[in-house]
């Protein structure tokens, strides 16, 4: 196929597949078509801007506008946007500076903590004021916070563990990462700082009567709760397309050209004058910012925040989201973030759901020398709770057969090209 068919074809498919997803939005096929439009803007050689335009006419028209029918599909784009920030995060320290990271939910906590005490009733607690702060302006401000926040939390981590290397510092990490999650779950005595294993409630949220008043305008009427999906899809994607921005920005700079050189041999990076530390707290504090901003945002959507929420289980799916999309490839963990998330939310509870129909159906198969009725199939065997096996078998597999991801790094791919 020549480009300019490759082009059209992708341009038409977005386009019917857009068209298709609003037609239908509660059809699952139009979903998945949707979704393989995009995955293909990520993975197949064209130029920017016929990628941009496709991606465009399904995330920020056809979605938006099925979205007000099946409000799912705004909840499956906030969650994948959402993770694929936290992987271009955790990419950075372990795809592009080589360093092991199993403690990465821990500046996700942080930056969700530091907008849900001060905009929740949680701050009476302790010290006095006016409490909860509303949402205007104070949650944009405290989504800065959180990123600076998030960013020294990352360095004071990031200090007694870079002196460590491989195993060592994986340990170390995934230590440091638990203590701030057991200091969330303990800091509700002797004074109540988080409320502990209890989390903290009634968390504001940005007004969003901007958005009601175009709607009005417009003459659209739609529900509350379903103006605030729209309004947190749409933030997230933004916060999303600035992240990605930076981390071009930041592989192209010098910075990103030390991360590459620490990754591919230490020793060597050193010789050539690079300062191991200084250049390694970057990194860690780089990938905790974007953690940071993403719990802001996760606090005030969910208005619910319990140390449950940042367990080292959440760590080890954002790394497997890294290593299936390809360490180092800001597209290959954008991929990745996309892939896992729709087998978490979608896949796996699709397939839960249709055994229960199978089941409270009592359909027996009958294959001639085996006869099986699904009545009887028992409870331990419902897909949803082997989300772990398979994201480990996904690692597994990935390193076998892919160790390079499913979207190699750009300096990867031109080594395999040459050795081919």
């Amino acid at each position: 196929m020549t480009p300019r068919a490759k082009n059209i074809t992708l341009l038409a498919a977005a386009l019917a597949a857009g068209a298709a997803l609003v037609a239908v939005p509660q059809n699952g096929w139009t979903l998945f078509a949707a979704l393989a439009v995009l995955f293909a803007t990520l993975t197949i050689r064209a130029p920017k801007s016929i990628r941009w335009c496709a991606g465009i006419a399904i995330l920020l028209i056809a979605v938006p506008i099925a979205g007000f029918k099946n409000s799912f599909l705004f909840e499956l784009g906030t969650q994948m946007a959402m993770f694929a920030a936290l992987a271009l995060g955790l990419n950075i320290v372990v795809g592009m500076a080589g360093l092991l990271d199993l403690g990465y939910a821990a500046f996700f906590a942080v930056g969700a903590y530091t907008w849900a005490i001060f905009g929740s009733p949680q701050a009476t607690q302790f010290m006095h004021g006016n409490f909860p702060l509303p949402g205007w302006p104070y949650f944009y401000l405290f989504a800065g916070v959180a990123i600076i926040a998030a960013a020294i939390v990352g360095t004071l981590v990031g200090l007694p563990a870079l002196r460590l290397r491989g195993d060592y510092l994986a340990i170390i990490t995934m230590g440091l990462g638990q203590v701030v999650r057991l200091l969330a779950n303990n800091l509700n005595s002797p004074v109540n700082i988080t409320n502990g294993p209890q989390g903290i409630t009634q968390i504001e949220r940005p007004p969003v009567t901007w958005i009601t008043n175009i709607f009005h305008a417009l003459g659209i009427t739609a529900a509350d709760t379903t103006i605030y999906d729209l309004f947190f899809y749409l933030l997230v994607f933004a916060v999303i397309a600035l992240i990605v921005q930076i981390n071009i920005r930041l592989d192209r700079s010098r910075f990103g050209r030390a991360w590459v050189a620490i990754r591919e041999d230490e020793i060597a990076a050193r010789a050539m004058g690079v300062p191991l530390l200084k250049t390694k707290l970057m990194a860690f504090a780089t990938g905790a910012a974007f953690s940071g901003i993403m719990g802001a945002i996760f606090a005030a959507r969910t208005r619910f925040i319990s140390p449950d929420s940042f367990t080292f289980d959440r760590s080890i799916t954002i790394l497997a989201m890294v290593v299936l999309g390809g360490m180092g490839s800001i597209r290959g963990a954008i991929l990745g973030a996309g892939i896992v998330t729709l087998l978490n939310i979608e896949v796996l509870k699709s397939c839960s759901d249709w055994l229960n129909g199978l089941k409270q159906s009592h359909f027996i198969l009958n294959l001639g020398f085996c006869h099986y009725d699904f009545a009887s199939l028992p409870t331990q065997l419902d897909p949803t709770k082997f989300e772990r096996l398979v994201f480990g078998l996904i690692l597994i597999l990935m390193m076998i057969f892919r160790p390079s991801g499913l979207i190699p790094e750009s300096r990867h791919r031109l080594e395999l090209e040459k050795e081919e």
